[in-house]
């Protein structure tokens, strides 16, 4: 299962070279996965049939650099105000990325969009059907970050905490 941010210039298949069907695919603005509390009805439904019932083995949150909906957040774009729904969706976004530390804005901008996956990682963890299958060990759950500029991939690596270039893995 891949879920990832609706920007058209990021495609699942071609970063996982899969071919369609290959991969179940969630997309919306900022690869978000809202908590189980607060669960969108589409992400959570498609969070409990990949994983209750195709039961997937990994599942992956890809965010990208290039990301607008990150980039309204963090620079509180006053235009957000006029997409309401837009607006509301980008909510949970603003806790995330207000403690970026980055003073550059292009640095800061990647590491609220670093910030932002990780986030969704932890918000996976909220719906039990994907801690259960996660705890069991049958299922894997990934952070990505494609660099559209770059056309390179980052893993998030848990053991320290941070994003590392995925040929690094292939060494």
């Amino acid at each position: 299962m891949y879920i990832g941010c609706s920007d058209s210039r990021v495609v699942p298949e071609l970063l996982t070279s899969s071919s369609p069907g290959d991969i179940f695919v969630i997309r919306n603005v900022a690869n978000l996965v809202p908590t189980f509390a607060h669960a969108d009805a589409s992400v959570g439904a498609a969070l409990e049939y990949a994983v209750g019932h195709l039961k997937v083995s990994h599942l992956i949150v890809c965010g990208h650099y290039g990301c607008g909906g990150i980039k309204g957040v963090l620079d509180a774009d006053p235009h957000l105000a006029h997409l309401p729904s837009l607006y509301e969706w980008l909510q949970p976004v603003g806790p995330v990325v207000a403690g970026c530390r980055c003073v550059e804005p292009g640095e800061r901008w990647r590491e609220a969009v670093q910030r932002n996956v990780v986030a969704q990682l932890e918000n996976l963890c909220t719906y039990p059907m994907v801690r259960e299958a996660w705890e069991a060990d049958r299922l894997e759950i990934h952070g990505w970050i494609y660099d559209m500029f770059t056309f390179d991939l980052e893993v998030y690596d848990e053991s320290i905490k941070s994003f590392v270039a995925a040929s690094a893995l292939l060494d």
